[in-house]
């Protein structure tokens, strides 16, 4: 059953106006941040570069900062998805047939995080497709790309697992979509309170979502990020979950 929601929510983004905007929007932000990042490589940075010994490659001038940019995006757009995969739901006053359907929580959630999950991997697939285009006229460095890759990944899952809860939790898309973007935006700035060397600044520091995605952008793989990442993702699944059981309870 998971799968079968998975496949309906990923078809009815398709068949929405709004998801192929959100797509080729990003997509064309994104090439344009691209193009301009190799234009600068090309006829400003490699000729300085290359009178240095140990100079930072293309991955470190290219490919970080492109994967940097394309996390600031996907924390604009991706409440614009998530914030209609309950909330619409209930407000069309379908979310009711699905509760009362043979299935459990646990699937319907699952199912529309992993169909919206799908959409967003097609999305970082053609981003990443941009510098893997630098081959055929140079090397890259796939440690680094691959580390950064990865970030953006978790990333992005992450932002929509938070996305989905805070649909579950109002029957207005709209309320929805900007609640989970202050979340984001609270859990991305976060850092900044991070700088004072106590203990409540090392737990702000913990908890900032900046802090895990740059060390994966600096080609460092360190367990704690992916630790945190995964449970990041599973706390908001398991609040979805209990949100919903708590109103097929309702009398």
């Amino acid at each position: 059953m998971i799968l079968t929601i998975a496949a309906r929510e990923l078809r009815s983004l398709f068949l929405s106006p709004l998801a192929w905007t959100i797509l080729a929007v990003v997509q064309f932000i994104l090439a344009w941040l691209f193009l301009g990042m190799v234009d600068y490589y090309i006829i400003e940075a490699q000729p300085r570069l290359a009178t240095l010994h140990g100079a930072p490659g293309v991955a470190e001038l290219i490919v970080a900062p492109l994967f940097s940019s394309a996390a600031i995006v996907l924390l604009l757009v991706t409440p614009l998805l998530t914030m209609r995969l309950v909330s619409e739901e209930r407000r069309n006053r379908t979310l009711t047939l699905l509760l009362s359907a043979p299935i459990s929580m646990s699937e319907i959630i699952l199912g529309k995080y992993l169909g919206l999950l799908a959409f967003l991997l097609l999305m970082l697939t053609l981003t990443a497709l941009m510098p893997l285009s630098l081959l055929s006229g140079g090397t890259l460095d796939f440690g680094l790309f691959a580390s950064a890759l990865l970030g953006l990944l978790l990333l992005t899952a992450a932002f929509t697992a938070a996305g989905l809860f805070m649909s579950t939790l109002t029957q207005q898309p709209t309320v929805a979509g900007i609640s989970s973007f202050g979340l984001l935006l609270l859990l991305w700035i976060i850092d900044l309170s991070g700088n004072s060397g106590d203990e409540v600044g090392n737990v702000f520091s913990y908890l900032s979502l900046l802090r895990h995605h740059e060390s994966l952008l600096k080609g460092v793989f360190n367990s704690s990020d992916i630790v945190y990442y995964l449970l990041f993702i599973t706390t908001f699944l398991v609040l979805s979950i209990r949100c919903l059981d708590a109103e097929r309870l309702q009398p």
